[in-house]
């Protein structure tokens, strides 16, 4: 019996490996079409009586800004070209902050949001951070910098029912990605926190003082090498 189940446990291993790594190598090359919080999301939409929305429409990471690449990377992930997935620093700034304060900041870099995103549930566990671990992992050693980036960007959620840097420069600013300037690309990635509650358009003073670290921060990181 206990053979038995060893060797259960061997094949459900390599099956795990197996399905998890041609997965992430086949979003290398395909795009997303849709994730888990999308359809969570949908189905939130339709339960307050309003109608189902995805507004999701993909661009190629040369179709998106320069300055919003460089509003994300100042926003959320200043190290995100020089680091493996993992910003510890960051973590430890966001873990020392925290035990003093009732407003919880997280320390996940973009690499850890991508994996969140894209192949894992919406939720806040200690399963499902090792999970995000382990996609993190498979992005950074399968996916370049420009890739992640690239889903990244067109991935997450940017407003009610709004995914992606072309949806939410079409939303809120009637233009294409592309040609998002410096502070539209600042006040869209002001609202990453929570945009379900912000708006880039109509922020509050929080959100407008997030748009100025965010622009001073991208005048500070200098050329960005994808």
């Amino acid at each position: 019996m206990l053979k038995l189940i060893l060797r259960f446990l061997k094949l459900f291993v390599i099956f795990f490996f197996g399905i998890t790594i041609i997965w992430v190598l086949l979003y290398r090359f395909i795009n997303p079409p849709v994730t888990l919080l999308m359809i969570e999301r949908g189905f939130e939409r339709k339960s307050d009586g309003k109608d189902w929305k995805i507004d999701k429409q993909w661009v190629n990471f040369d179709e998106i800004s320069d300055p919003m690449k460089r509003a994300a990377v100042a926003a959320e992930d200043q190290r995100f070209l020089d680091h493996f997935g993992f910003d510890f620093k960051a973590m430890e700034k966001a873990i020392d902050k925290n035990s003093h304060s009732h407003k919880l900041i997280g320390g996940s870099t973009i690499s850890q949001q991508t994996a969140k995103n894209v192949f894992l549930w919406p939720g806040r566990s200690y399963v499902r951070k090792a999970f995000e671990a382990y996609f993190t992992v498979l992005e950074e050693l399968f996916w370049s910098k420009k890739r992640i980036m690239e889903v990244y960007l067109n991935e997450i959620e940017m407003g009610d029912g709004v995914y992606g840097v072309e949806a939410a420069a079409q939303t809120y600013y009637h233009k294409d990605a592309k040609d998002l300037d410096k502070h539209e690309a600042a006040a869209i990635a002001s609202i990453f926190p929570d945009p379900l509650k912000w708006s880039p358009t109509n922020p509050s003073s929080y959100v407008h003082h997030r748009q100025y670290l965010i622009l001073k921060n991208m005048r500070r990181l200098g050329p960005l090498d994808f």
